[in-house]
C-alpha cells in the first residue's frame, strides 16, 4: 500500500468516526436526557434543566467532538494528499466555519465563550490558599 493511499485510507476512518461520534451521541442523549441527565456544575441561580435544554446540552457536546474529528479528517487529507493551493484555501473556509460552529455550541452549551474563565473555577480558585 502506498503512503497517499494509507493518509486517504486514515482521514477517512477519523471521517467515519466524526460521524458516528455525532449519531452516538444523539442516539445516547436521549435516554440521558429522558432520566433527567444535570451537568456537575450549573450556573449560580440556574435551576434544574428540563428535558429538551439537557437534550440540547448533550447532543451539543457529542456535534463538538464530532466537529473537531472532520477538522482533524480535513487536515489530513488536504496536507498529506493533495497540497495545492487550492485545496488549502478550501480547507481554510471549512475550518473557519467549523470553528463558528464550535464556537457557537460552545456559547450555548455553558453560556460562555470558549476563551472566557468559569466562573465556578474563578471562584475556587480564588478561595483557595496561596502558596
Amino acid at each position: 500500500m502506498e503512503f497517499r493511499q494509507i493518509i486517504k485510507a486514515a482521514g477517512q476512518l477519523v471521517d467515519f468516526a466524526g460521524v458516528a461520534v455525532m449519531v452516538a451521541g444523539a442516539v445516547v442523549a436521549l435516554p440521558l436526557a429522558l432520566r433527567g441527565h444535570q451537568p456537575r456544575q450549573l450556573p449560580p441561580g440556574a435551576g434544574k434543566l428540563g428535558f429538551y435544554r439537557s437534550y440540547r446540552q448533550l447532543l451539543g457536546r457529542s456535534i463538538l467532538l464530532g466537529l473537531e474529528l472532520l477538522v482533524a479528517a480535513d487536515i489530513i487529507r488536504t496536507v498529506a494528499v493533495t497540497p495545492t493551493f487550492e485545496s488549502v484555501g478550501v480547507l481554510a473556509i471549512i475550518v473557519l466555519i467549523r470553528t463558528f460552529l464550535s464556537f457557537s455550541l460552545e456559547l450555548e452549551i455553558s453560556g460562555r465563550w470558549p476563551w472566557q474563565k468559569d466562573p465556578a473555577a474563578a471562584r475556587s480558585g480564588a478561595d483557595a490558599p496561596a502558596g
